[in-house]
């Protein structure tokens, strides 16, 4: 006679045996990775203005002093595949800088941004090199988009830059107040430090001390070998902004002439160097030859590629 309880363990021995045998089968399976986002970009550099007879020794560190050059403003333009649509830094427009610097050919970066093909509002995401106001100044024209800075660059601008003169230099109030509302709206988001890719194809690296935590961005770029899935030969661009001012910084080593640590900024052009696929993908903060450079496309617009 067989008891109870060993009568119901054979009435659910079928299950049992076909669960184990379930659980058996999925670990001899080989596994199929997760999908990961293969999101590739078209990279574009913007121009908005021209600032005119500017000094090089304030952009190259040693540069002699008299010599001058038309800078561009700008802001690069990254179109997913992913369908988002990210400004790396957003310009200026307020018209006290236009009074103090009188740009040439300017129009707002919202209207430059449009002649590239996106509305204002269709911008996604903006992620801010730095502080100062002719990279930040344009945040509210892009009123939809979300809006990535270093946690600690942040930080000390909303705080102690303030405390004493001579600490928040080229950082505008009203700029950080368009930071503090973005934040209240709940627009606003850091990124944490050093070597962070925050959307799918695009990551953040830090280390250039143009500022208290400037960071510069490297994208992947969408018509290369990524796009058939070959992540490992994506073609890989570095937009330096600031870190970076023009291409005579990495051409004779030469540190940005604004900078908190110079040592650190030259490891950062080593790094940069060593992040692009091509040395052609590295672009500089606000180097002219980037608009002879690169492809037209529109009146103050190229493509990087």
């Amino acid at each position: 006679m067989i008891p109870a309880f060993a009568e119901a363990s054979v009435g659910k021995r079928p299950v049992l045996l076909a669960a184990l045998a379930y659980l058996l089968l999925g670990a001899a399976a080989p596994q199929t990775p997760p999908a990961t986002d293969r999101a590739g970009y078209e990279a574009y550099a913007v121009r908005f203005g021209i600032l005119p007879a500017f000094s090089v020794a304030g952009l190259v560190s040693g540069a002699e002093r008299g010599r001058t050059l038309d800078i561009p403003v700008m802001v690069w333009l990254l179109k997913g595949s992913n369908g988002r649509q990210v400004l790396v830094d957003s310009g200026f427009h307020r018209q006290k800088f236009l009074d103090q610097w009188k740009p040439r050919d300017f129009r707002t970066p919202a209207a430059a941004v449009e002649a590239a093909g996106v509305k204002p509002e269709a911008v996604t995401d903006i992620i801010i090199s730095h502080a100062h106001w002719d990279h930040v100044g344009g945040v509210d024209l892009f009123p939809k988009a979300t809006i990535w800075i270093q946690r600690e660059e942040y930080r000390y601008y909303t705080g102690e830059a303030w405390f004493a003169r001579g600490t928040h230099g080229g950082v505008d109030a009203e700029d950080v107040q368009a930071l503090l509302k973005a934040n209240t709206e709940g627009r606003l988001r850091f990124v944490e430090g050093d070597d962070q890719e925050i959307i799918p194809g695009i990551r953040c690296y830090t280390g250039g001390r143009h500022t208290f935590a400037s960071q510069y961005v490297t994208a992947r770029l969408r018509d290369s070998a990524a796009s058939a899935g070959d992540a490992a030969a994506a073609a890989t661009v570095v937009l330096t902004s600031d870190n970076v001012y023009l291409y005579e910084n990495l051409e004779t080593r030469a540190a940005i002439a604004q900078t908190l640590d110079a040592a650190s900024n030259l490891k950062a052009q080593d790094r940069i160097r060593a992040l692009a696929s091509n040395p052609r993908l590295i672009v500089p903060g606000h180097d002219p030859l980037v608009f002879e450079r690169f492809e037209r496309v529109a009146d103050g617009v190229v493509r990087i590629k």
